[in-house]
């Protein structure tokens, strides 16, 4: 077993020669035996493992091999010869000479290497594009002649588009390694550019920022829950309440124009007025809905909160019960108008309250319609706060303070985010990375997704238009064409055949200054209703970590039972796993799986692993491993 025998490109070729029938192109050549003849010159022809049957240009006899050009396609394939009966004696490289001469081909060594490939696969390709190909190839300094080769012929397969933009990203998309080289080298020349506007750079070196730090927002998630805290603290110095004040105002998280005395009320009157879109899983939608209240509605509103205050998962059941006597207080009260003010500002009150301990105690907790604690209490604050936006600031912020209280705040989320990294943190630093790195952009732009108005500030669409920027120096537009051949590739990789679906994804992660370099690639079947089938997958994860090093994990699902193969040269690895393989098997069995085995061994010593230059952060003391998931 070797790392290098599960390339992507390898595995779905398997997969495409198995399933895809074989589509002729005007102008393609290959070669091929004629089956059968029947009247009027038409023949069955023979390419590989598939068999058609076409018209042609001259008599032939059954047997005789040769190679042939597709003069036109409709209404139905008519072929020519280009070369001679080629003998089952003949070698490879006679037939390729043959070839050469016949179509008046340049005798290169990439012309050669090109026809042998594609000799041997038996696929077919034109003239044009044997040209192209080879210029490619020619050109494509670091590249070898393997993966180019590959590349080539995943295009011809799937009917890509035969540009050097779709080789590029083709070829970069099939690599395992390099996705945080790319991002690098593109952040380093965008440092030292002077030639675009300084905006553009900002914005740029903004979503970079974001794309290396992706558990940013939670840590700013926990500052924002206990500057909140100290707030409402009354033995909190006041000094220190205007900094954390102070703060919030600087994210936009708090109005301008709030004091200590009304940043509660300017909260309650932020909630009421642009809360009037939100969504009802946010609690400042609920505190809306009391302030709406009338006599008419009173009863079922208040049978409404009561509802969501037992049903809601972030809440304790201590918390819960604080909430619901709050409630019950009101309820038993006549309505008015002034009662309901009261009522409606302590209710706001007690729920801020109430989720910057809950955002403090569950960071990485989501409920089953996506909404979080930070949702939660931004609700409560200010629903037209950007999220994506805000929290991310608030760690430099507090960074930046003189204050030794929200110093203090700074260091203790960073070390809450350290101690509280699990699959749950791992899951949501990849939703992170993808939504800024833009991955699916162009689908976004089809559609009708709630992202639009963000999609500017993604990193793809930035990299495009730095593309068509007339001040952008050569240097910046190489780096920006690499790293968006890599996002490319991705998508291009990504696709379906026939019920059988595949996507591959290259992630660069951090995680407590630990360097991972991941690349997933899922292949799968889709059900008659179009969704993924559960039932069954196979999952392949490639990563390059400072501890572990190069490791290949294949994850096998056949009716949810799953086996997984790790391959890893780390010694004590074994060891390392077993106390994990409990909790994995539980975890497992929570979503319906069953963990037939989890099965560790080394590379084959005689099989050359991946090498990845990256460069080294400075080693720091642990248990061996780089995190647990």
């Amino acid at each position: 077993m070797t790392s290098t025998s599960f390339n992507p490109i390898q595995i779905q070729q398997s997969n495409i020669a198995q399933t895809q029938s074989m589509t002729l192109k005007q102008g393609q050549i290959f070669h091929g035996t004629i089956k059968k003849l029947y009247p009027d010159q038409i023949a069955e022809v023979q390419v590989g493992n598939h068999k058609f049957v076409a018209k042609l240009e001259t008599p032939l006899k059954a047997g005789d091999s040769h190679f042939f050009q597709v003069t036109t396609i409709n209404p139905q394939a008519e072929l020519k010869v280009v070369s001679g009966p080629m003998a089952a004696s003949m070698t490879m490289s006679q037939q390729i000479n043959r070839l050469i001469e016949s179509m008046d081909l340049p005798r290169t060594n990439e012309m050669v290497q090109l026809l042998s490939h594609f000799l041997k696969e038996q696929l077919p390709i034109s003239k044009e594009q044997l040209l192209q190909a080879q210029n490619w190839l020619k050109l494509s300094d670091g590249v070898s002649m393997k993966d180019g080769l590959a590349s080539i012929q995943r295009m011809v397969e799937l009917n890509m588009p035969f540009t050097k933009d779709v080789f590029q990203a083709v070829l970069n998309g099939s690599k395992t390694n390099g996705m945080t080289l790319a991002l690098e080298t593109f952040t380093q020349q965008l440092q030292k550019d002077a030639s675009i506007d300084q905006q553009t750079k900002t914005m740029l070196l903004q979503q970079l920022d974001k794309i290396s730090k992706p558990l940013e927002g939670e840590k700013g998630g926990l500052i924002l829950a206990r500057s909140i805290q100290l707030l409402m603290n009354d033995t909190e110095p006041v000094a220190n309440k205007l900094h954390a004040l102070t703060l919030l105002k600087e994210a936009a998280i708090l109005p301008k124009q709030a004091t200590l005395s009304n940043w509660l009320q300017q909260s309650l009157n932020e909630t009421i007025a642009k809360g009037q879109n939100g969504s009802l899983q946010y609690a400042g939608k609920m505190v809306q809905n009391l302030h709406n209240m009338t006599s008419e509605n009173h009863v079922e509103t208040m049978k409404q909160v009561k509802t969501w205050v037992q049903n809601h998962p972030f809440l304790t059941e201590h918390q819960k019960s604080e909430l619901l006597n709050l409630v019950s207080r009101f309820e038993s009260t006549p309505f008015s108008a002034k009662t309901n003010e009261q009522f409606t500002k302590l209710f706001h009150e007690n729920l801020i309250k109430t989720f910057s301990t809950s955002l403090t105690n569950q960071l990485f907790s989501q409920d089953s319609n996506g909404a979080n604690p930070k949702g939660h209490l931004l609700s409560l604050l200010n629903p037209a706060t950007n999220e994506t936006m805000a929290l991310p600031q608030l760690p430099n912020l507090a960074n930046e303070s003189m204050n030794p209280k929200l110093q203090e705040i700074a260091i203790q989320a960073e070390r809450q985010i350290q101690s509280n990294i699990d699959g749950n943190a791992v899951q949501q630093s990849l939703k992170t990375i993808f939504k800024h790195l833009g991955i699916s952009y162009e689908a976004i732009l089809n559609g009708n997704d709630d992202n639009l108005d963000n999609l500017g500030s993604q990193l793809k669409p930035q990299l495009v238009s730095l593309l068509h920027d007339g001040q952008a120096s050569a240097q910046l537009k190489d780096a920006a064409e690499v790293l968006l051949a890599r996002m490319n590739g991705m998508q291009l990789l990504s696709g379906e055949n026939g019920h059988q679906h595949q996507i591959v994804m290259q992630i660069p992660v951090q995680f407590l200054g630990k360097f991972t370099e991941a690349t997933l690639q899922w292949n799968g079947r889709m059900k008659e209703n179009g969704k993924i089938d559960a039932n069954y997958a196979r999952v392949l994860f490639y990563l390059e970590m400072e501890t572990l090093k190069e490791t290949v994990i294949d994850m096998q699902v056949q009716n949810r039972i799953v086996t997984i193969h790790v391959y890893n040269n780390h010694e004590a690895l074994q060891k390392t796993a077993e106390p994990l393989l409990e909790m994995l098997k539980k975890r497992l069995s929570d979503k319906d799986y069953y963990l037939s085995g989890v099965f560790i061994k080394p590379f084959e010593k005689n099989a050359p692993q991946n090498k990845i230059k990256n460069e080294k952060i400075e080693p720091t003391h642990s248990n061996g491993v780089d995190f647990r998931v």
